[in-house]
């Protein structure tokens, strides 16, 4: 049956007149995966326990690891709860006070399995100003207006029985133009597929390799120039570049990465966790990806890396922050942070917020960031500020304030107005 074999409900619902707006956080990793708020200028401290600087918290109604996103006004976040995980939510709260708008609850179609410390509410929503797009380990991909109305949904399992792996999925979602694309790469059933964001229906599939684990999300590089957006995939085997708007296949990159950190790309170089990191060109001559640098200094544990001007951050597993320079990957400078790390960092106001997985947020004073290769001008540790509640999914950045997510709240940092 065709409905079936599609699992596609489209749902009758008229998309509410917000629209998002150039400070808003519309992804994993922010607009373009770029993770910086060039205008926010969110406080530098702040203290769960005592109160300070913390605008609001609101309860959620599950776990997840899923960060927040910041769309017209409105803050939205997915969550998992039940036994074993098959309850799925999107909460939807305003920005300004905390206050829960609207709430969905619907049930799993595809397996939740997952490990104890990630959950099935793993991968970041994303919107295109519009819509919101939820995905979830149980690769169920549902979509909702900013009002709450359920525009369509897909239970991506029924024509994927075999997707997942032993720990979970986490990939995040990401759009571009008219498309919300998924990664769905794992031991089982491994693709990459395009959807409608109108209708929900599939626009272009491609097929993954079968692999051990890979929980990294598609990053879309913004379009500069003639040079088109371009879609970057990354799983341990390598990394790919695609047209987003069909899936065909530009050039490839055919040497072990990293599973958990994700590429980013900024003007003619694409950023790849691979052998520490490597700088490869955005456009090769061939098919074959072209590496202009490559540093095993500039080591990366689970966050992805971040690149801000002339100068590219990479957070390893030990909590140390190392600064290198796009141009040759030397590194300028490397600071030491407290804690263990989930989350990537993120940027605004020149400064860089690293989130630990026990809630405390090292803040970290940026120098200037020039062309030159001068190292004389660290970073500087400037602000360590506790939550008190356990901090697995990367915060978003808008409205001069710091989205947190824990397991129990949501957070509002911002100073009192």
């Amino acid at each position: 049956m065709r409905t079936a074999r599609l699992s596609m409900m489209v749902v009758a619902a008229v998309v509410g007149g917000l629209e998002a707006g150039a400070g808003d956080w519309t992804e994993f990793r922010g607009a373009h995966s770029a993770s910086v708020a060039n205008d926010a200028t969110p406080p530098l401290e702040w203290d769960g326990a005592s109160g300070k600087n913390v605008a609001w918290k609101a309860a959620l109604p599950g776990r997840g690891r899923s960060g927040p996103i910041v769309v017209a006004g409105r803050v939205f976040v997915t969550a998992s709860s039940g036994e074993p995980e098959n309850r799925l939510h999107v909460i939807a709260v305003a920005a300004d006070s905390g206050k829960q708008l609207w709430r969905r609850n619907f049930w799993a179609t595809g397996r939740t399995l997952c490990h104890s410390s990630s959950a099935v509410a793993a991968p970041t929503p994303a919107s295109d100003g519009k819509r919101i797009f939820a995905l979830y380990a149980s690769s169920d991909l549902a979509c909702f207006d900013l009002d709450g109305n359920l525009l369509w949904l897909r239970g991506l399992g029924y024509d994927h029985p075999d997707a997942g792996n032993d720990v979970g999925m986490s990939s995040s979602p990401v759009v571009s133009r008219n498309l919300v694309i998924v990664q769905i790469e794992n031991q089982g059933d491994s693709f990459v597929a395009a959807f409608d964001t109108t209708t929900g229906e599939t626009r272009w599939q491609i097929d993954r390799p079968k692999v051990r684990g890979a929980w990294c999300s598609p990053t879309i590089v913004a379009a500069r120039g003639d040079h088109p957006e371009l879609l970057v995939l990354q799983d341990p085997q390598g990394c790919t570049a695609h047209d987003p708007a069909t899936g065909e296949q530009l050039w490839a990159y055919d040497q072990p990465c990293g599973d958990i950190p994700s590429p980013v790309g900024q003007g003619e170089i694409v950023f790849v966790p691979s052998q520490g990191l490597t700088a490869l060109k955005r456009r090769p001559s061939t098919s074959a990806a072209e590496v202009l640098w490559r540093s095993s200094k500039l080591d990366l544990g689970n966050a992805s890396p971040v690149v801000i001007g002339a100068r590219v951050y990479a957070l390893n597993r030990a909590g140390a922050i190392s600064c290198g320079s796009i141009s040759d990957g030397e590194v300028l400078w490397r600071l030491r942070l407290r804690g263990n790390f989930w989350t990537t960092p993120v940027v605004a106001s020149g400064h860089l917020y690293c989130v630990n997985q026990d809630g405390l947020t090292n803040v970290v004073r940026l120098p200037p960031s020039g062309t030159d290769n001068s190292s004389s001008d660290p970073g500087e540790l400037v602000a360590e500020n506790e939550l008190g509640e356990p901090v697995f999914a990367s915060p978003a950045l808008a409205d001069d304030a710091v989205y947190l997510r824990s397991d129990q709240h949501l957070w509002k940092m911002a100073r009192p107005r």
